[in-house]
Formats: structure tokens, C-alpha cells, sequence
């Protein structure tokens, strides 16, 4: 049996579609600002211009994401790491005229490490927030009952490109409490593997060995393949900060309602009821038909 091939629905031009009677009406009385707005489409246009598989994606999609950034006031620019953008690919019930499924991009919200500390600085009650991925011969010793890490920081140049053995992060409020934690890198992995459906431990140390064929790496867009340290940075500060530390407004909105709206190509809001991933509409809003329920991912570009 011949193998099928994996046929992404073109979509219409980003910025094209942004600049329609319906788009623009939802943003403007989405933001409630005209200058505010303006500056939100063009934060949002550059960002999807810049990464190319971004614009194979639905527009109400890559907008509901931007939309949720907007509203916890960080920036789409990949550069400074607020937070990403990620397609993925939802299978359809169609078919092409040789028979190979149709699938449709969509772009998922994915808060990055420095969209935690940002929204975690924001409360004004901490001195300090760190994390740090702790690289090959800095770790001595960790007692998690006294919270005492004791590590001979490596001042090399190279540090960066040291292997990692695992992750830090602390804080100190003002008034002088202060929380330390530590994940070695093991644990790390076995969190990813258990808690991330398109992640697998197994996975990635294929991949890290060199050993998985061309034709398979669109399955390794995860960020957890992409960049785990990156990854676990950021889930060493939501179990700092989600377990012990004192949270703005935005990051209680953002822990408690969860991600995004959906968007559909008529600029309508509706129920995603795909993979659970953009709930909290609010209520009495008709939902839209969705897509066969089989999320995968898509060939990334860096962001």
C-alpha cells in the first residue's frame, strides 16, 4: 500500500486577512483603543512574517493566540521570548483527488519562561527570580529539605554549550522569604514524558543520538524537542511561582482560564472542543463544526 502523503490546506494571506472589515472589527472592539490596536496588528503581522509556517496557518487561530498575549501585555516578537505562536496540524474528514488526507493549521498559545517572570515581576513583591539550567560539573549537592544547592558555577565562555544536568530557580520577596528548588535532569524528562502528549522521552534521545530519518522530523516540532532547556526553565517557574509565590492578576487569569479563544474564518468566537487545549468562551456562544480529533504537529521554523 502506497504511503499517503500529508496534504496542509493552503489559507488565504495573513496580512491580507487582518486588514477585512470582520477581522478588524473584532480586534477594535476586542482592544477598545484604535492606537492600541493598530500597534497589536502590527506586532502580530511582523511575528507571522518572520515564521513561515505561521502562515499556513488559520488566521482566526494565530489571532485568538495573539489576542490572549495582548491581554496579559506581552509581546508576539519570537526575539524576546514572551511567548510563541505553534502550529500544528488538525486531520480533516477530506480527502484530496489522490486520496491523501487534507489537514488544516492551526496556531497554538505557548507561554514562554519569560512570560512567567515577566507576569510574576508584575505583583511587585519579589527582590529577585532566577532560573538557570545547571550544566556538567557545576552540581554538587542538593538537600531538599534545608532547600541548600551547592554549585561551582562554571565561568567559561562556553558554558552555554556545556550538557545540561539540571535546573534551578529561587526567589526572595521583599521582605526577605525566599524559595529554592531543583530538578535534576532525569526528572525533567520523566515530567515531559508524562505530561506532554507530543513528547517522548524515548523520542528524544533518538534524536539527540542523530538517529531519526529526515522523513520523521516533523514530528519532533514539540518545544520540548526544540528547546528543552528552554522548556524546563519555564516549568521550573510555573512550579515555583504556581506552588509557592505570590502571582500578579494576569498570571491568576491566565493559571485559572487557561489559554485561548477560538476564531473562526468568519471572525465569529466559538467553543474548541479539539484537544481541550483553548477553553473558557464565554457562555451561550454557539459552537462551530470542528475537525476529526487527531492533533499532530507540523515542520517548525525556529522561532
Amino acid at each position: 500500500m502506497a504511503k499517503k502523503n500529508i496534504v496542509i490546506r493552503k489559507q488565504p494571506k495573513f496580512s491580507a486577512t487582518l486588514q477585512t472589515d470582520t477581522y478588524q472589527r473584532l480586534i477594535n472592539n476586542t482592544l477598545g483603543d484604535p492606537d492600541r490596536a493598530k500597534r497589536f496588528i502590527g506586532s502580530i503581522t511582523s511575528a507571522v512574517a518572520v515564521n513561515p509556517a505561521l502562515q499556513d496557518c488559520e488566521a482566526g487561530t494565530i489571532l485568538a493566540g495573539a489576542l490572549l498575549g495582548e491581554s496579559l501585555n506581552l509581546s508576539p516578537s519570537p526575539q524576546l521570548g514572551h511567548y510563541y505562536l505553534v502550529p500544528f496540524k488538525v486531520k480533516t474528514k477530506e480527502v484530496d483527488m489522490e486520496g491523501n488526507d487534507i489537514y488544516v493549521a492551526k496556531a497554538q498559545f505557548i507561554l514562554g519562561y519569560k512570560g512567567y517572570i515577566q507576569m510574576a515581576l508584575r505583583s511587585a513583591q519579589y527582590r529577585s527570580l532566577n532560573v538557570v539550567a545547571v550544566k556538567a560539573g557545576e552540581f554538587v549537592s542538593w538537600n531538599p529539605f534545608t532547600e541548600e544547592l551547592i554549585c561551582n558555577w562554571s565561568k567559561a565562555d562556553n558554558r552555554d554549550d556545556l550538557p545540561t544536568v539540571g535546573y534551578a530557580a529561587c526567589y526572595e520577596y521583599l521582605n526577605g522569604f525566599r524559595k529554592t528548588i531543583y530538578w535534576s535532569k532525569e526528572k525533567m524528562l520523566a515530567h515531559a514524558d508524562k505530561y506532554s502528549a507530543a513528547f517522548s522521552a524515548r523520542d528524544y534521545e533518538r534524536l539527540q543520538s542523530g538517529n531519526v530519518p529526515d522523513d520523521e522530523m516533523w514530528k519532533f516540532s514539540s518545544f520540548w524537542y526544540k528547546d528543552f532547556d528552554a522548556m524546563g526553565m519555564k516549568t521550573m517557574l510555573r512550579q515555583l511561582i504556581g506552588k509557592w509565590g505570590v502571582m500578579s492578576v494576569d498570571f491568576r487569569a491566565y493559571e485559572n482560564d487557561g489559554k485561548a479563544l477560538n476564531i473562526d474564518t468568519a471572525g465569529n468566537i466559538a467553543p474548541d472542543t479539539n484537544d481541550g487545549s483553548m477553553p473558557l468562551i464565554p457562555p451561550g456562544i454557539p459552537p462551530i463544526p470542528e475537525a476529526e480529533n487527531t492533533a499532530q504537529a507540523v515542520n517548525l521554523n525556529d522561532l
